[in-house]
């Protein structure tokens, strides 16, 4: 193994430019989006332009760190990474302070941090680390349910937080356990849960209930009719079904009456442009007024007068839509596509097992944010509450993205050092 000569040797430059451009188109929309004629100076640190340029400097002082960490310092420390991040999920649920219905907040003086944003790169570590240290793929049992810990603890602990959107992402990491071997069957249940859940918030459950029983039918029909088959048509057609009786009682007795009343407003069956569908029905309006080309840099209206609540955080994709237009927007997605394609590009040719699952582990953080963020701007998801990476206003969002796309840009040039 030879030895490294600089900090940036075996740097994939494409993915450090794309962080580095979308970090800037960020800064400049929050700027946009919180624009005071009586603060016009981009170095306000009493305006938000101001602080996140000021969160920028430190961000590019963690990605300097991560590259100057040895390689091997990941994968040897993912457990204590990840056991320091849970220890401080548990420390904010007793000492953290409550922010907009969340308790996910540590504060010191005006300076706030929050741990979920950081338990994404700890999980990804750890998982990674678990998943490369198997002898073969995820076969057994005890694997699953290892990886499935691994995953939902961070999770549950976000989740009793109140922060679910940051919960949900977590979810993400079957896109993860289904590169490293895990049965298709588990994607394809997951997808059809989410239809049954869909379904019978949509119409009833003894609808849901003829829909499973035809489809348990033709499954039947198109089998080989032998007992295991029959087993699991029936077993499937029981979990569904109970799963299906169980959906209005989560959606009334579990969530929060603003979750719920957001998944009726995305589904059609409520109507409140004035309530909790505001912000989106104002999110659509600023982004058709955009058109082709956008009102120009500071000529939003919607974005001038404030239309859009959170519209430095959640909703900036709004405000791309309504200054830039159809070709700002592209040229924005086409900017994370790309990115996400060269995560995944990249992980295909890494030596490590650890680092091609890290790998995965980005791309599929960054996918689930970058699609229910830009499709709650649209109407196509519901509002959770989860950051544009690398663009939505905030400190401990910025550095927690910085931290996970680092750490695998280090883990790609030490590639070079790993023998096959």
């Amino acid at each position: 193994m030879r030895q490294q000569r600089h900090i940036f040797e075996g740097i994939d430059w494409l993915m450090v430019g794309l962080y580095f451009l979308l970090v800037f188109m960020g800064w400049i929309n929050i700027y946009a989006a919180v624009y005071n004629e009586e603060h016009q100076s981009i170095l306000d640190l009493t305006q938000r332009y101001g602080k996140q340029l000021m969160w920028i400097g430190f961000a590019a002082a963690m990605a300097i760190v991560m590259l100057m960490i040895d390689g091997k310092f990941y994968p040897a420390f993912a457990y204590p990474i990840y056991g320091t991040i849970i220890l401080t999920l548990i420390l904010v649920l007793l000492f953290g302070r409550e922010v907009a219905g969340s308790k996910s907040w540590f504060e010191v003086g005006s300076f706030r941090v929050q741990p979920a944003e950081f338990a994404k790169f700890a999980t990804c570590l750890a998982l990674s680390k678990y998943l490369s240290s198997l002898t073969s793929n995820m076969e057994t049992l005890r694997t699953k349910l290892t990886a499935a810990v691994i995953i939902g603890l961070p999770a549950l602990l976000i989740l009793l937080q109140n922060d679910t959107g940051s919960a949900l992402v977590y979810g993400s990491f079957l896109l993860v356990l289904y590169r490293e071997g895990l049965p298709g069957n588990f994607l394809v249940l997951g997808l059809i849960a989410v239809i049954v859940f869909i379904t019978t918030l949509l119409f009833n459950v003894q609808t849901m209930l003829i829909v499973l029983a035809v489809a348990g039918l033709v499954a039947y029909f198109f089998s080989n009719r032998k007992r295991n088959d029959i087993i699991l048509i029936v077993a499937a057609f029981a979990l569904f079904s109970g799963m299906s009786y169980s959906v209005n009682y989560v959606v009334e007795e579990v969530l929060e009456p603003h979750q719920r009343n957001r998944i009726y407003v995305l589904l059609g069956k409520a109507d409140d442009p004035h309530g909790v569908g505001y912000n989106v029905a104002q999110s659509k309006i600023a982004i058709g007024s955009g058109g082709l080309s956008g009102k120009g840099f500071l000529n939003g209206t919607q974005t001038k007068y404030d239309f859009v609540p959170e519209q430095s955080t959640d909703f900036i994709f709004c405000t791309v839509g309504e200054e830039w237009g159809f070709l700002g927007t592209t040229m924005v997605i086409l900017l994370f596509l790309a990115l996400m394609i060269r995560i995944i590009f990249v992980a295909e040719r890494q030596r490590s097992p650890f680092s091609r699952i890290y790998g995965y582990g980005v791309f599929a953080i960054l996918f689930f944010h970058f699609a229910i963020n830009i499709g709650m701007t649209i109407g196509l998801a519901p509002v959770i509450g989860i950051p544009l990476p690398f663009f939505s206003y905030g400190g401990s969002s910025l550095w927690g993205f910085t931290l996970l796309l680092f750490i695998y840009i280090k883990l790609d040039a030490h590639r070079l050092y790993i023998l096959r």
